[in-house]
């Protein structure tokens, strides 16, 4: 398989359509906290849900991959795939896809590979891990881009029209990337990812341990419009860094030269497990084939959000999905998937 250049290719959306959701079934008890038991059974809810709209690809090994089997062995929609992991934050793990920027036939998306260190080395092991990308990849017979970075999915987060809003703190940071300059940082993610511009945010979540990924602070939900991380509440500490978030996000100009039309989003005030803050956001949504996959915590902030997003993306089912158990890993839906979108047809048709 050949290293190749992205000049040809670009980073869709997650709204175009999909030919599959990935996701590596748990099994790493320490990374969560609590009771982990309960666990796999809130995947195999999210495997379930996902394949009622698109292919679902499972990945791990012995046991693990047994376990997957066990719940959801010959359910349509279903592929299980052998390969050892780590961890379960595959947003993260897995390849980047992008697709070729003209339809033609034969045409097919590539992968670009970042480098892994689990989030600044917080998690180690992660031999299994830094190698997946590159599995995921070879498994599905793709071109691999080489990412000359250490990189995760969920800092990530694109319009589709070839503009990249990232995270400073999780991106510019030296336990990831020490010695590289802004101005190198974004020459290789405009090359790899054949983006134009990349708009530069900050801030984090209490208790979110990835320094701060874009998929919990803002999404864009259409070129030009993103919808953003609130906290009303004054006396939780992400009031003030979202707040900040916000003014920031209404200065910038995208790609084609649109000021963001910025829509904040409330999040759930001070949510908890046993004193600890975790990073309870509905922004970790999931966009598929025909649905959105949205996170509520049972609290007063989910109706809001749901009807928010509705409107965001009319045609769309709206799946609610109660994640208080899974962020007790301090991530939510988005983090433990990652979208493989389907190859651009020369009909200009797909599903969508």
């Amino acid at each position: 398989m050949m290293a190749a250049g992205a000049s040809s290719y670009r980073l869709p959306a997650e709204w175009e359509p999909h030919a599959a959701t990935w996701l590596a079934w748990p099994h790493r008890k320490a990374t969560w906290l609590g009771d982990f038991a309960v666990i796999p059974g809130v995947f195999e809810k999210v495997a379930r849900l996902i394949a009622r709209y698109e292919p679902v690809r499972i990945v791990g090994t012995g046991a693990v991959l047994a376990d997957a089997r066990e719940r959801l062995d010959g359910l349509a929609n279903i592929e299980f795939i052998d390969l050892p992991t780590n961890d379960s934050w595959l947003r993260d793990t897995g390849p980047v896809f992008v697709v070729p920027r003209r339809a033609t036939p034969g045409a097919k998306t590539a992968a670009v590979c970042w480098g892994w260190n689990a989030w600044g080395g917080k998690y180690p092991p992660w031999n299994h891990d830094a190698a997946l990308s590159r599995a995921i990849a070879e498994r599905l017979g793709l071109t691999v881009i080489n990412g000359p970075l250490i990189l995760e999915g969920g800092g990530l987060e694109t319009d589709g029209e070839d503009t990249l809003l990232v995270n400073h703190r999780c991106i510019e940071d030296p336990a990831r990337n020490p010695g590289v300059s802004r101005l190198q940082l974004e020459a290789i993610l405009c090359a790899r990812l054949g983006i134009g511009k990349v708009l530069w945010v900050g801030g984090e979540l209490a208790g979110d341990d990835t320094d701060g990924h874009i998929d919990q602070l803002a999404r864009f939900v259409a070129p030009g419009r993103v919808v953003a991380a609130r906290q009303p509440d004054p006396l939780d500490p992400n009031h003030a860094p979202l707040e900040a978030n916000l003014e920031r996000l209404r200065s910038l100009v995208d790609a084609r030269g649109r000021t963001l039309d910025v829509i904040p989003l409330d999040i759930p005030p001070r949510f908890a497990f046993e004193g600890t803050q975790l990073p309870a956001s509905h922004l970790n949504y999931v966009v598929g084939n025909g649905f959105v996959a949205v996170p509520v915590f049972l609290g007063g902030t989910d109706d809001a959000a749901l009807r928010m997003l509705e409107a965001c993306f009319p045609g769309r089912t709206i799946e609610p999905v109660v994640c208080t158990e899974l962020v007790r890993g301090r991530g939510a839906l988005h983090c433990i998937t990652r979208d493989e979108p389907a190859p651009p047809s020369p009909s200009g048709r797909g599903p969508g």
